[in-house]
């Protein structure tokens, strides 16, 4: 595959249309993208999810948000955006963005995808919109909608972490990133909103807390609500540190009868944080415990140590070089990829005991020690 007209691409578009998460398992890749030429500019098309991050992606200088109809999520998106005008996703929209993508004259676009996805569908738009170089995966021989390509051999033959996946991608024109870490940019102003935030509620600075998020976008990857509150009241009655809970706004009611059903004294920070503070959050926490959703990630990014609750929907989106310890229950349905669970048993989670997840997170407080001590201290 030739590298030298990639090494000469100065404007070059980013796709990866699906949510927050798999945004930030990109960032290693797009940080090569950009060191291997000075004065390379990036710009990320993806799901209003996605594009969310960009504030807090230092490798990010513009973006572009699109609900694309092939992506899970993206054509009820679409649905509801366009009921009043009894199309669920016009033609125009499709139209549109190529028309758009065709005035920032890009000279390259990167489709990352993971390997139960085509690169086709955003390929074929790139095509149209005349950018020159496009690289993706593809099992088919893609012919003239990519321009570089790289044979899709995932799960058949093995199945590399996500991160691996994209950065393997852009090496193949000669992309070399040095740092193979996910990133997220915290801001000044975050850590000391958060902070003000833990003091009202007597977390003071230098005491160890844990922060735990128990929702996630698919029910499949949801704990039960009533094994949280068991773990919560006994880890709250094993290690007597704060138990910080947040989610959004939607999600306060979940977290309220959680809360409730733990008989222990908790916090809630659902629905109180932007973005950037729950990334401050998560850095400042002494532990995060999440089910397998973009707060995991996000700990990963900020090195946080994280006890992650890990559905087997998939197996490449485990915690990505952190201190972490997974937790689920082997079933023979692993690796369904699916947002409901098809057995109607969930037992790859429902099964995971309490006590399993409270032991987890104690031996990462007792290694969290060393760790912060050898750490910047934001």
């Amino acid at each position: 595959m030739s590298a030298p007209q990639w090494m000469d691409a100065r404007n070059i578009l980013c796709v990866r249309l699906d949510s927050m998460g798999d945004v930030l398992m990109c960032t290693p890749a797009m940080r090569a993208l950009r060191q291997a030429r000075p004065g390379r500019t990036l710009t990320l098309l993806s799901s209003a999810s996605g594009t969310a991050l960009a504030p807090y992606l230092d490798d990010v200088d513009a973006v572009i948000t699109y609900a694309a109809p092939w992506m899970k999520g993206g054509a009820s998106h679409s649905a509801s955006h366009d009921a009043s005008h009894g199309a669920a996703h016009p033609p125009s929209a499709d139209s549109d963005l190529i028309g758009q993508l065709a005035e920032r004259h890009f000279d390259a676009a990167v489709v990352f995808t993971s390997f139960s996805q085509s690169a086709l569908p955003a390929a074929l738009m790139c095509y149209m919109a005349g950018i020159a170089l496009r690289l993706g995966h593809c099992r088919e021989n893609p012919y003239r909608m990519l321009s570089h390509w790289v044979v899709d051999d995932e799960p058949a033959t093995h199945i590399r972490h996500e991160v691996q996946r994209q950065r393997d991608l852009v090496a193949s024109v000669g992309c070399h990133g040095d740092n193979p870490r996910m990133r997220f940019a915290l801001r000044a102003r975050d850590l000391a909103a958060v902070r003000r935030m833990l003091d009202e509620r007597g977390i003071r600075r230098g005491r160890p807390w844990i922060l735990m998020h128990p929702g996630a976008s698919a029910a499949s990857r949801r704990y039960p609500p009533e094994r949280w509150a068991d773990v919560i009241g006994a880890l709250a009655r094993r290690t007597g540190c704060p138990i910080v809970l947040t989610g959004d706004a939607h999600e306060a009611a979940l977290i309220d009868g959680i809360r409730a059903a733990c008989g222990v004294a908790t916090h809630s920070l659902a629905g109180q944080l932007d973005l950037g503070q729950l990334g401050a959050a998560i850095r400042l926490a002494t532990v995060v415990l999440s089910n397998n959703t973009g707060p995991a990630h996000i700990a990963a990014a900020l090195g946080t140590p994280l006890a992650i609750l890990y559905a087997l929907t998939n197996p490449q989106h485990t915690p990505w070089q952190v201190e972490s310890r997974l937790l689920y229950h082997d079933v023979p349905c692993r690796f369904c990829y699916k947002s409901v669970c098809p057995e109607g048993h969930h037992d790859c989670l429902g099964k995971v005991a309490p006590a399993a997840v409270v032991d987890a997170v104690c031996s990462l407080m007792g290694a969290t020690r060393q760790y912060r001590a050898s750490s910047t201290d934001p």
